[in-house]
């Protein structure tokens, strides 16, 4: 496994009041931008990294510099900092310098398509003497393909990190898993966050987000709301950990309960969500997850006396029927079904579990009784919900809300008692947009995923 660690520089002069960057190398960081800098290089100073590479870009290289020097103090010999040209921002040759809101005002409609439909975005731009069209996030996509073709074959089974911006950030994630350019307003990158992505080889092989968007290393609990949210904010958990997670036994839709660390598991996210308002609460019928959601029920009961929460359980959010796997081994269930736990990982979109589910029906039933939901709570317009379920249905529901085919399934990791934060900034209208995936800081306190994450 090649693993990268992608971080986004930290806040920035032109960041604090909305001012374009791009390009632009007129900004550095501001107090705070350093002092994040400075957590992150903490967070990751017991990491040993094979290449560390940066944008050009002052506020990226500053951040590096910051982090690099943590890291530092505390291995000692570590590589060189590296600049590399195509993990530079995008370039908005027509709108750098201007605030946002100015931007806004002067081009409305090319405005109204960079947050609708960004690979649609068109500037005409000077060449020479000619006037050409210009792509920008087309292009950019395609700079973080080449960035991947460029470094993934150095680094086979490495470790290295990746200091650069908000946008080139989402598109090395997209191309590393086969997001299209069209979708990326629908995940963000706070300042100073995290991402972890594995690679088994080059990149036309199999990639797994272990997670995205991480702040909780400066002290945040979630992302920040975008401004002028007006919609919901739904927290995804995976029910704690079970007996069977901890043999790698797939469960399915036997109903075991938590084990002693499931239980803890599901106190420690509790206490992590102490002090956000939760709306609503939605659980998996199968006890593993609605014990967990229980717990977590509890806490806010606790905290919060005028709050009367009631647990909603929902059959649709059940995990998929393993049938004939359920209660197995991996290694009994290739001993009796030679060749089926390859194709289940290879092709899980044409999969039909031997006397239990297919792949298609379970995608569809998740994703129905999901959408029913949102639109539930869109319309009462609640806050916050919390869904509590399962790795195979979180999973369906990042590549339905990412707009993946069920090829993409195993591209994100799901571990017992992780978080995923969504939101719907803009109500009904709007998109979805993906503010974390798979945190599971504050049951380790580490930003690499150390916990026990069993089989489905």
């Amino acid at each position: 496994m090649t693993r990268v660690i992608i971080v986004r520089h930290g806040e920035s002069t032109y960041n604090t009041v909305r001012r374009i960057q791009g390009h632009l190398d007129k900004s550095v960081l501001t107090e705070k931008g350093c002092s994040d800098a400075v957590k992150v290089g903490k967070a990751l100073s017991n990491i040993s990294f094979d290449a560390i590479y940066c944008s050009p870009l002052k506020r990226a290289k500053q951040t590096a510099e910051i982090i690099h020097g943590e890291i530092k103090a505390n291995l000692g010999n570590i590589p060189a900092l590296e600049e590399n040209l195509k993990i530079k921002e995008i370039h908005l040759p027509l709108w750098e310098g201007m605030l946002a809101t100015e931007v806004q005002e002067k081009f409305p409609e090319d405005h109204k398509v960079w947050k609708e439909n960004p690979d649609k975005l068109r500037m005409l731009v000077q060449n020479g003497e000619k006037t050409v069209e210009y792509f920008p996030i087309l292009a950019l996509y395609e700079q973080a393909k080449e960035f991947w073709q460029e470094i993934l074959p150095k680094h086979q089974n490495q470790t290295i990190l990746v200091v650069a911006h908000s946008c080139i950030n989402r598109c090395l994630i997209q191309t590393a898993i086969k997001i299209t350019p069209g979708y990326m307003q629908h995940i963000l990158q706070s300042n100073c966050c995290i991402n972890v992505v594995n690679f088994a080889g080059l990149l036309e092989d199999k990639v797994q987000i272990e997670s995205f968007n991480q702040i909780q290393h400066m002290g945040a609990t979630l992302p920040s709301l975008r401004p002028n949210h007006q919609g919901i904010r739904l927290l995804l958990v995976r029910h704690g950990e079970t007996d069977w997670n901890q043999q790698s036994r797939y469960q399915g839709q036997v109903d075991i309960s938590l084990n002693e660390n499931g239980k803890l598991q599901s106190e420690k996210v509790a206490d992590f969500l102490k002090d956000v308002s939760i709306d609503k609460v939605y659980s998996s019928s199968l006890l593993r997850a609605k014990e967990t959601a229980a717990i977590i029920l509890q806490q806010h009961q606790g905290i919060n006396l005028e709050l009367e929460l009631e647990l909603e359980l929902n059959d649709g959010f059940k995990e998929i029927i393993h049938g004939a796997w359920e209660g197995k081994l991996e290694t009994e269930i290739e001993q009796e079904f030679p060749g089926e736990l390859q194709r289940w990982r290879d092709t899980p979109e044409q999969f039909q579990m031997p006397a239990g589910e297919n792949f298609t029906d379970f995608w569809q039933r998740t994703v129905e009784v999901y959408e029913s939901i949102i639109e539930a709570a869109l319309t009462d317009k609640l806050n916050t919900i919390l869904i509590v379920a399962h790795g195979g249905t979180n999973q369906i529901l990042l590549c339905h809300i990412l707009g993946l085919s069920a090829e993409q399934f195993w591209s994100f990791r799901q571990s017992n008692c992780c978080l995923n934060v969504i939101d719907y900034p803009k109500g009904k209208n709007g998109i979805p947009v993906v503010q974390g995936i798979n945190f599971t800081s504050y049951l380790t306190g580490s930003v690499l995923d150390e916990t026990v994450t069993g089989a489905l």
